[in-house]
């Protein structure tokens, strides 16, 4: 089996590093970055693929990856980006490719609840793999309301790694979410718990580990950059800032701690003692509904004193922990390849939605500085445009 792996962002591009190591005996991967404005630094390339792929994989624009794909002549491509740039490379870039390859997607970390939005993107997908019974039964839900697309699998997460646990350290890892907290002050408040938990506790050594450096993309903008807030707040206390390996964190980790974060699994995989944020609400728009019945969801008081816990056994079972033999995915992708099958149909193709797949199109055609400054131009045209426009 001969498989094309196309990522858009740092979290992707680790997903599809990580998922390519789980394919059967004998298949041959090439994984490449579509270049957009969200595509990883040379280090977060780094990063991410460090434990898989023996050299860091090209950034290619959208065309140079329909020119390999056209080369290559691949059995799978495994889409592993954000979903507008599913859509478009799926439906656009790669369409027409004959013979045609059997496009594969899926999402890389919690999808606890399911999202109508997250099927439809990558509805042109003959297999769309996430990563827990729960997360199949509702995305299966939603296929058969919505139709299209095509096959739901089951795969562990693939950076919940079976080996050696945790050695134990004196490290306690902060480990960021883009998206959440959304607020400036709910960001200072885990700051300064967390400075409190230094003062407290002068043994321990309090790491935030950074998704993305500041001037660094990732597959969310984060507005509120937590080294900045640190900045600004005068750096009251004893904390550190760091990127890079998540697993080289927690191999020296005695906590850990998350609002919201792919990383806590990974922290229960290892034995990694965990505490997961409720202050600022559990539900679907804090990303963190999932944690419910897990025993890990505490507060920031609970940080400070160090309270960090042990996943429920039942929870983990349900969520994430899966026995090896319930994953299906590569079992349905090998069906896919070598048996006669209907292309998956998007719910996309219709001509309302030209339009947005004409713009997908730019972000992954025009180099990213280019882009921005169309985009700072078309700002500055409004701004000087909205004073006439009032008046009128």
């Amino acid at each position: 089996m001969k498989v094309l792996a196309v990522a858009d962002s740092d979290s992707y591009l680790k997903w599809a590093a990580c998922l390519l190591a789980d394919l059967p005996a004998g298949s041959a991967a090439e994984l490449v970055v579509v270049r957009t404005p969200i595509a990883p630094s040379p280090a977060q390339i780094a990063a991410a693929v460090r434990d898989g792929i023996a050299a860091p994989p090209p950034v290619l624009s959208a065309r140079s990856v329909r020119r390999l794909a056209e080369r290559t002549r691949p059995d799978v491509v495994l889409v592993a980006c954000t979903g507008p740039v599913v859509d478009v490379l799926v439906a656009d870039v790669l369409a027409e490719l004959r013979p045609r390859p059997v496009f594969v997607s899926g999402l890389p970390g919690i999808s606890v609840p399911a999202t109508e939005k997250a099927w439809v993107f990558r509805s042109g997908c003959d297999l769309f793999v996430v990563h827990s019974e729960r997360e199949v039964a509702e995305f299966s839900r939603i296929a058969a309301g919505l139709g299209g697309g095509g096959a739901v699998g089951l795969a562990r997460l693939p950076f919940l790694r079976s080996g050696a646990a945790a050695a134990g350290g004196n490290r306690v890892v902060f480990a960021t979410q883009a998206k959440v907290p959304r607020h400036r002050e709910e960001r200072e408040r885990i700051l300064l718990a967390l400075a409190e938990l230094a003062r407290l506790r002068p043994e321990l050594d309090v790491v935030v580990k950074l998704r993305a450096l500041e001037d660094e993309r990732q597959t969310h903008r984060e507005r509120h950059h937590y080294q900045r807030l640190w900045r600004e707040l005068g750096e009251p206390g004893r904390l550190s800032f760091e990127a890079g390996s998540m697993h080289d964190q927690l191999s020296r980790a005695a906590g850990f701690v998350t609002v919201s974060s792919t990383a806590a699994l990974e922290a229960i995989a290892l034995g990694v003692p965990s505490l997961v944020l409720s202050d600022f609400g559990v539900s679907a728009e804090m990303i963190n509904l999932v944690f419910e019945g897990s025993g890990l969801l505490g507060t920031l008081d609970d940080l400070a004193k160090a309270d960090f816990r042990a996943a429920s056994a039942p929870w983990c079972a349900a969520n994430y922990f899966q026995p090896p033999e319930r994953n299906d995915w590569t079992r349905l992708l090998a069906e896919l390849v070598s048996g006669a099958r209907v292309p998956a149909v998007s719910l996309l193709d219709g001509p309302e939605h030209a339009a947005a797949r004409r713009r997908a199109r730019l972000r992954v055609e025009i180099h990213p500085s280019m882009l921005r400054a169309g985009y700072r131009a078309k700002r500055r045209v409004r701004r000087y445009l909205k004073p006439f426009l009032i008046s009128e």
